[in-house]
């Protein structure tokens, strides 16, 4: 985490921005943040029975086994499986990005249901462009679906933006370039690949075709609030402005921009395509929302079987999280798969594209925010005054730490979690902490019984400290885990010996621990409440003593 990051985890929030660009570098090797230095700051803060009488995905009670298939309760609705079924196309990716400005563009819908539609608004060089939209998902290995390619379309440059005196929030006025219209479009998780004419440029545009309900059924939620928070596009977000600095950070970020990140993907590549892939393999029933609808959409959790927080989701509205705690509370459960979850409290509002479209979150500079002046919430860190509700007593963890490199080592493997992954009580894992890490801190509010699954030992800038991974069930049944890093995603693809750097260094014997424990995650949350198959049982005086 950049100090200004860190300190707002000890109770400040000064510092300099520009770490924020070095952490993504540290976090996502993005081509795009290459090539900034070292970073600082670190605070605290199958058929057949099992001999059993039951099937083979099944216990004697009717619940999924780790290792075995949800149970017929699952929930109905979109046909993941059969979606899969069909041919992928492993040609999505960007191979010719181009100059930095030959094509780019955003939705005017961060989502929309299938068979709604959405402007685009792009800007090109180029005399012509195509829109290709790819679903994401597995597909065999080729991880998307070319479902809809347009015809060639007449490119323009589009006007410059411009940057608000009073929030430093980076606008544009772009005409809409085309409508693009859903229909057929299944749900899920979309990236539109724009494709100037004489490949003289390619550039993403996510999109998410959502589910109008989610009972039953295991939710993918985007972390769009976040992907915008570290948009940079146009010189400014949420960390800094050209010069670097905090001071010069935007208070407010508009959605109506591309992303600078990822050609155009924003963090979605990184931090949610491994996991997606993933749960789309294993073909369990899934639905899929933004942070955005979440916050939006009281109603929108109700029933669901389980709900996911992938590797980077930072900010969070307060009714989000409202929603979030209230689906656990009746039974839904929750996984964090990342590190420093819902940790800035934000504010949505309108653009002039729609409702939504903006993200306002002043943090140190709070009371200078007219609409904490109006009654509105402080847009500070969950944890920090005024209204100070640290994110712990919904995660069970806490964000502790930025930047950090560390094995993670296993505590707890007699967990069911653990299930088919041959770990054994002192394994380590070399780099799956990092870059950011979360712990159990009974300082903090934090829901009981809890198990501490993995306790790893850090040093975050010359402080000792430790990572957890943690499980803790509810009275509703629901259980919530935590995975305690951000390279949890990142790790479901590492295949390799490490020894090139990719992924960090993790390496293939990470990426199965890593995969095998998510797949027994995902089978048994989406058999429903996984309490109470699974009641947690409490180890923390255990793990840290008295």
């Amino acid at each position: 985490m950049d100090q200004e990051h860190m300190a707002g985890a000890a109770g400040g929030d000064e510092g300099p921005g520009a770490a924020r660009r070095r952490f993504l570098a540290l976090a996502t090797g993005a081509a795009t943040a290459a090539g900034i230095g070292a970073v600082a700051g670190c605070a605290g803060g199958d058929g057949g029975t099992d001999g059993q009488g039951a099937k083979g995905g099944e216990r004697a009670d009717g619940s999924a086994k780790p290792g075995g298939e949800p149970s017929a309760a699952a929930g109905h609705g979109f046909d993941v499986a059969a979606e899969n079924a069909r041919p992928g196309h492993g040609d999505w990716p960007v191979t010719k990005a181009g100059p930095e400005r030959a094509i780019e563009g955003f939705a005017d819908k961060v989502s929309v249901l299938p068979g709604e539609s959405f402007g685009l608004h792009v800007s090109t060089t180029a005399p012509r462009f195509t829109v290709s939209a790819y679903r994401m998902g597995w597909y065999g290995g080729a991880r998307a679906r070319l479902v809809w390619r347009s015809e060639a379309l007449p490119g323009a440059r589009q006007p410059e933006h411009t940057v608000d005196p009073a929030t430093r929030m980076v606008r544009t006025r772009w005409a809409r370039t085309t409508t693009v219209e859903t229909k057929d479009w299944p749900e899920g998780c979309y990236l539109l690949r724009l494709d100037a004419q004489g490949g003289e440029g390619q550039r993403f545009v996510p999109v998410t075709v959502r589910s109008a309900a989610t009972a039953g059924r295991t939710v993918v939620v985007n972390a769009v609030a976040t992907w915008q928070a570290y948009n940079r596009w146009g010189g400014y977000g949420s960390y800094d402005g050209p010069s670097g600095g905090y001071a010069s950070r935007s208070l407010s970020v508009s959605f109506d921009r591309p992303y600078a990140y990822d050609d155009g993907a924003g963090l979605f590549l990184t931090y949610e395509a491994p996991l997606l892939a993933l749960a789309e393999r294993l073909g369990i029933p899934l639905a899929y929302a933004t942070t955005t609808d979440v916050a939006r959409e009281k109603r929108l959790l109700e029933g669901a079987a389980a709900v996911l927080s992938l590797g980077h989701d930072e900010y969070w509205s307060p009714e989000q999280r409202a929603h979030v705690t209230a689906a656990r509370d009746a039974g839904t459960n929750l996984a964090v798969l990342g590190a420093n979850c819902c940790y800035r409290r934000i504010r949505l509002e309108p653009s002039d594209l729609g409702p939504d479209r903006t993200l306002v979150c002043y943090k140190s500079s709070y009371a200078q925010d007219p609409g904490f002046k109006r009654g509105h919430p402080a847009t500070v860190d969950f944890r920090s005054a005024p209204g100070a509700d640290p994110e712990s007593s919904l995660l069970g963890v806490i964000y502790d730490g930025y930047p950090v490199d560390a094995p993670y080592v296993v505590t707890h493997p007699g967990h069911w979690l653990f299930e088919g992954t041959g770990a054994r009580a002192g394994d380590r894992f070399a780099h799956l902490v990092g870059v950011e890490y979360d712990k159990v801190d009974t300082g903090f509010p934090t829901p009981r019984p809890i198990e501490i699954l993995a306790h790893s030992p850090v040093v975050c800038e010359g402080r000792p400290s430790h990572q957890d991974t943690a499980y803790y069930t509810v009275p509703s049944g629901a259980g919530v885990f935590a995975t305690g890093t951000m390279r949890w995603v990142e790790a479901l693809d590492a295949t390799g010996d490490g020894a090139g750097g990719a992924h960090h260094g993790m390496d293939a014997r990470t990426g199965a621990l890593t995969t095998r424990v998510t797949e027994n995650l995902l089978r048994v949350f989406a058999a429903g409440p996984a309490g109470r198959t699974y009641p947690a049982q409490d180890n923390v005086r255990a793990v840290y003593g008295s």
